[in-house]
């Protein structure tokens, strides 16, 4: 186990640890359902200047001290149209979600933290705001961890266990132990296997992310411009990590935004991909909770 700051290029190296996923499962997949809209960088929430990332129009310029209403409609389709969709299309299907939530988001529309708890989803936290959290001090974030858990409790009716920054910062892990009541987080793109670093002297649960076959190419070049290419790609890395699960278990991580997928062509490559998950063998759809929980009990941490 090795320190949470200290690089670490060589991880299991060619002889991964099974994971003894549930069903003899292949492979477990963890869709991610980012749920952001009302808590990116606007005059509205403090901020000097509009957003400009990961929208319908890639680039721009922010406006200093205005309001782009324009973005700012885009991403209130996330939350209006494209959220329920996806909750649908997830529902039909009987599969299950983590959802990384903005805690001013949830804020915002707690309906939303409300029906994904309903329905069975992993509401997890994704900040207290969507912003870039590289230079803030530790107490900085702590204060922002403490309203992110308080208005995602409020909304989902219990506390996150899950974390995940995205834009995080030299002080996220020792906030997240600091803070505590997290059973992982995924700050991290480095391997298809959960794994335990030291934070503090702390064991804590590392469940890694990728931007692999995220849907956010869509609104950053160079990216996918029709659903067939983000279909392929999400189909490519499902079947090479099934194959290899044949003799090595791993998991496969999908990243989705309510204003993106949300959207009906992307919405319908998404179902596209689900039914093909669905047709497999021993995969398991699972929540990273889940996935945590599983983990923490076959292989805990040690030393």
């Amino acid at each position: 186990m090795h320190d949470h700051l200290d690089r670490n290029l060589i991880g299991y190296g060619p002889e991964t640890p099974d994971p003894q996923w549930p069903g003899d499962a292949r492979i477990a997949v963890s869709f991610v359902l980012n749920y952001e809209e009302g808590g990116e960088n606007t005059v509205l929430n403090g901020d000097p200047a509009s957003e400009t990332f990961l929208s319908e129009t890639p680039g721009g310029t922010p406006i200093e001290g205005g309001r782009d209403l324009s973005i700012e409609s885009m991403y209130e389709y996330g939350s209006r149209a494209g959220f329920w969709r996806i909750l649908r299309l997830f529902a039909e299907r009987d599969m299950r979600f983590t959802s990384w939530a903005i805690g001013r988001a949830l804020e915002l529309n707690p309906a939303a933290g409300k029906a994904m708890a309903a329905a069975g989803h992993e509401v997890a936290s994704h900040g207290w705001r969507w912003i870039n959290y590289k230079d803030f001090t530790l107490e900085q974030e702590l204060d922002h961890m403490r309203r992110a858990v308080k208005a995602i409790a409020a909304s989902a009716g219990k506390p996150p266990v899950g974390w995940y920054t995205g834009r995080f910062g030299m002080h996220t892990l020792s906030a997240v132990v600091r803070h505590g009541g997290f059973l992982y987080s995924s700050d991290s793109y480095n391997d298809d296997l959960p794994y335990w670093v030291r934070v503090d002297g702390k064991p804590h649960l590392i469940v890694p992310y990728t931007l692999e076959v995220n849907d956010m190419k869509f609104a950053v070049p160079p990216g996918y411009t029709a659903g067939d290419g983000w279909l392929q790609a999400m189909k490519d890395a499902f079947d090479v990590l099934h194959a290899e699960g044949g003799r090595a278990p791993k998991m496969m991580s999908i990243g989705l935004h309510c204003r993106l997928a949300g959207r009906p062509s992307r919405a319908a490559t998404l179902a596209r991909f689900l039914d093909y998950v669905a047709s497999k063998p021993k995969v398991w759809v699972a929540t990273r909770e889940e996935i945590a929980r599983h983990w923490m009990k076959v292989h805990p941490a040690k030393g």
